[in-house]
């Protein structure tokens, strides 16, 4: 994935224009580099989730956002990416996929992913339906300790 990536950028930078965002396909593989990178790949690994997916309802957003929902749940792990590390990166995302992972976030006994949460949806575009859950919540619910 990272060769086809890299000539993919070498043949666009030869004819002046920007590299493609990667494919849902390019995404599945760098989140599976991403749980056991390659030596001296970290680095590139990382700009590669946090600068080359289209934020919002992308089906490759819909895949980093799925991948950073389940570190930032501890169901899946990276030596890169810790579960806070996952919530900022979900936050970063504008909207769409990202969302009821960050709302659900909100709800956690981790207080500073709770928080992280909270944040990351204060930044957050587009909400849709989720905009309900987030007052729901914030009316029958204290804040969690180190919320605003």
């Amino acid at each position: 994935m990272l060769e086809s990536y890299r000539q993919q950028v070498c043949d666009r930078a030869a004819l002046g224009i920007p590299p493609l965002p990667l494919t849902a396909e390019q995404t599945a593989q760098l989140c599976e580099l991403l749980k056991a990178p390659p030596s001296g790949e970290a680095d590139t690994l990382l700009a590669l989730l946090r600068d080359r997916i289209p934020p919002g309802v992308d089906q490759a957003a819909y895949v980093k956002a799925s991948f950073l929902t389940a570190i930032a749940h501890g169901e899946i792990n990276s030596p890169l990416l810790s579960p806070l590390q996952a919530v900022e990166l979900l936050g970063t995302m504008m909207g769409g996929y990202n969302v009821q992972a960050l709302v659900d976030l909100l709800k956690t006994e981790q207080t500073s992913l709770a928080a992280a949460a909270a944040t990351a949806l204060q930044t957050t575009l587009l909400v849709y339906d989720a905009y309900h859950d987030v007052i729901d919540l914030a009316q029958h619910n204290p804040p969690c300790p180190g919320c605003r």
